[in-house]
């Protein structure tokens, strides 16, 4: 549990990080923030001197408290080499580990340096992040938006990093209240090319499994509703399974469900990335569904999972490494002043043909 004064020295922090007290802005007098927080002044004072101890504050003798500038020039990296942070969702051996290689690859080739951070797809992690990296002085930051697909309370902080010139690009998804450059799987293409296979093989009975609190889910369910459409399928709700990050832990669970529910109607699965896909070949396993015989199911991403399970997963390709890279390449070239950057890129996805899709027999007709 925190104490009253870490409580004060981390709001305060936060708020200067942030940028609701400016550079040069005076804070609360030690009276008002005594009342605010109910705590004694010398409890104030403690937090009061901390911060000026790291270079948020300074104190003008009969005049009061303001912010310093000095924290924007504070930086943990030293004199010389440079430092860019990375933000992802997951360290896990999902697509995460190619993506960093490929970041870490092409900054190591001019010498910059790497602070990474993982959110866990959590808010609050993220702005622990995001206050990490305004405090440690990153010269670029490279981010993969946590809940993309939510309102996100943490835009302050990347309203920050813009007043202070610090250059960011978002991976794989971005927030669509900011305009920020930002490099993505053409992910409205992926889930339309997954579906789209899926009827090319005779399926008309389609569900869709969707992660709904990214961007990506909410895109890749996009591209499935338009390849229907394109198909003159219906639209089914039922057929639809939607997860988030709090409720993925009952995948297993729901999917069994799921699958229970519409054995006698589905005859293939779009699956929002590959960890779903594999997720659905255990419990398929578990209830004696045969893939492809009796289910046909398409993963996303190509991910190592995918490629190193006993099933050969048919699946659409993400550019990993090369995005990683890309993205790197974007922040040193705006560090050294290049105009004209290209802003925004969609990675076109191609097919990965595995075995676990089956072409669908006409019904006899009587």
């Amino acid at each position: 549990m925190r104490t009253k004064y870490q409580i004060i020295f981390d709001e305060l922090k936060s708020n200067i990080l942030s940028g609701t007290y400016s550079v040069g802005e005076q804070i609360p007098t030690e009276s008002a923030l005594q009342e605010m927080y109910g705590v004694s002044r010398q409890t104030v004072r403690k937090a009061i001197l901390e911060l000026s101890n790291e270079g948020f504050l300074r104190s003008e003798k009969g005049s009061g408290t303001y912010v310093s500038h000095q924290f924007r020039s504070k930086s943990g990296n030293g004199a010389g080499k440079r430092t860019i942070g990375v933000i992802t969702t997951y360290l896990s051996d999902y697509i995460f580990p190619s993506i960093i290689r490929g970041i870490e690859g092409r900054l190591n080739e001019d010498n910059y340096s790497l602070l990474l951070a993982s959110t866990n797809n959590d808010v609050a992690q993220e702005k622990k992040a995001l206050e990490m990296m305004l405090s440690y002085g990153v010269d670029g930051l490279i981010i993969e938006p946590t809940k993309s697909n939510l309102y996100n309370p943490n835009i302050a902080y990347y309203l920050s990093f813009k007043e202070q010139d610090v250059p960011f690009i978002m991976i794989n998804a971005y927030y669509e209240e900011l305009e920020v450059p930002f490099f993505c799987l053409d992910d409205v293409q992926s889930s339309y090319l997954a579906t789209r296979e899926l009827i090319a093989k005779g399926h008309t009975q389609i569900g869709i499994i969707a992660k709904m609190d990214d961007l990506q889910g909410k895109y890749r369910m996009k591209g499935y509703i338009k390849a229907l459409g394109e198909a003159k399928l219906r639209f089914h709700p039922e057929q639809v399974l939607s997860f988030d990050t709090e409720s993925k832990l009952a995948l297993s669970a729901n999917l069994e469900q799921f699958l229970t529910d519409n054995r006698e109607v589905l005859t293939a699965i779009v699956c929002y990335n590959d960890e779903v896909g594999l997720e659905v070949v255990k419990v398929c396993r578990e209830l004696g569904i045969s893939i492809p015989g009796e289910l046909s199911i398409i993963g996303q991403d190509n991910s190592y999972i995918a490629k190193n399970a006993g099933i050969k997963l048919t699946t659409l390709t993400h550019p990993q490494e090369r995005m990683g890279r890309d993205a790197a390449e974007w922040v040193i070239k705006k560090l050294q002043g290049k105009k004209d950057l290209k802003n925004s890129n969609y990675y076109l996805p191609e097919l990965v043909e595995g075995e676990t899709v089956r072409v669908l027999e006409p019904a006899p007709v009587e």
